[in-house]
């Protein structure tokens, strides 16, 4: 059996990487790529797709990778990199700029890094075209958004559901979609 590790998912998890090492070299790197007030104030418009890229430290990063490569190269697999690029970077931007208006009203004092929302994305794709993966998914999103502020983690749990409901519900006009 042949793999072929030369997919998008892998690919952008490599570009990942290398941007957490440009966020740490970086005076104030994720401050200058995560998503936050200078959005609108210093008018870094980037911040909505850099948010993906940079991470609150090296845990926090192998932990999404590694769940990105599981089911990011699963959505390769059955539907292709046109619907893995959708539901991960469209969906994904959609979720920033979603999360972001929690920031403006509810806490502006966030400065929201990672690629779990994008993540959570792509779950809620999977969890509308999957259905036997749905309840696990569903469940599994809520534990990772709950179980942490439980025990004083600062984790933006509000891009978790966000990115839940933005790629169930953007699966759903994806399906509409010929590609």
């Amino acid at each position: 059996m042949q793999t072929n590790n030369f997919t998008m998912t892998n690919i952008v998890i490599a570009i990942t990487v290398l941007m957490y090492v440009i966020q740490l070299n970086i005076n104030y790197g994720s401050l200058i790529l995560g998503l936050n007030m200078y959005l609108v104030y210093e008018g870094f418009w980037w911040q909505p797709l850099t948010t993906m890229f940079a991470h609150g430290g090296i845990g926090h990063l192998g932990m999404n990778m590694f769940v990105l490569y599981q089911f990011g190269n699963a959505v390769e697999r059955y539907k292709g990199k046109t619907h893995f690029f959708i539901a991960y970077f469209v969906f994904g931007l959609l979720t920033s700029f979603l999360s972001f208006l929690y920031i403006i009203f509810l806490d502006n004092q966030v400065n929201l890094v990672g690629a779990s929302g994008a993540i959570c994305a792509l779950l809620g794709y999977i969890a509308l075209i999957d259905p036997y993966q749905r309840k696990g998914i569903i469940t599994w999103i809520l534990l990772i958004s709950v179980a942490p502020i439980l025990i004083g983690l600062p984790i933006a749990w509000y891009a978790h559901i966000i990115g839940l409901i933005v790629g169930y519900f953007g699966g759903m006009i994806l399906r509409r979609v010929t590609l």
